[in-house]
């Protein structure tokens, strides 16, 4: 099989495109991370964030997060188009620091929650969620 310097180039185009879509969905998880933190540093403890490995609906995919101490938990799924879910506020009465509820995600992908603990720090915690095409394992 050979290819011309047209089909090359057009092979490497796509390739260029694919390879640039999941870096502006990263862009904007970064951009809203920045916005909610104002640049400080995080640490990866304070923070619990439970999420099924595999899901093999990616139309509700169940969270739950819980940071003890906590202000605010803000959720994000890096991978879709915009990436912020959901952003939650506890005030002084609150039992507990913590939250479920179902999410959507595009595909394979990354959910993160960012917490801002009661002392002005900001802890992260990340886990990977494989989206399964027909829960077929696709």
């Amino acid at each position: 099989m050979e290819f011309t310097r047209r089909d090359t180039l057009a092979m490497g185009l796509g390739a260029a495109v694919l390879t640039m879509v999941p870096l502006r969905a990263s862009a904007a998880a970064d951009a809203a991370i920045e916005a909610f933190t104002g640049g400080a540093a995080m640490v990866d403890s304070g923070i619990e964030l439970t999420a099924p490995e595999i899901a093999e609906n990616g139309n509700t995919v169940p969270i739950e997060v819980s940071a003890p101490g906590a202000e605010a938990i803000m959720v994000l799924a890096t991978g879709n188009p915009t990436p912020g879910v959901a952003t939650f506020t506890f005030g002084p009465l609150a039992a507990s620091q913590a939250a479920s509820t179902r999410i959507r995600l595009a595909g394979t992908q990354d959910v993160v929650a960012i917490a801002k603990l009661a002392d002005g720090s900001f802890a992260r915690a990340a886990s990977t969620v494989k989206v399964t095409i027909g829960g077929c394992g696709g």
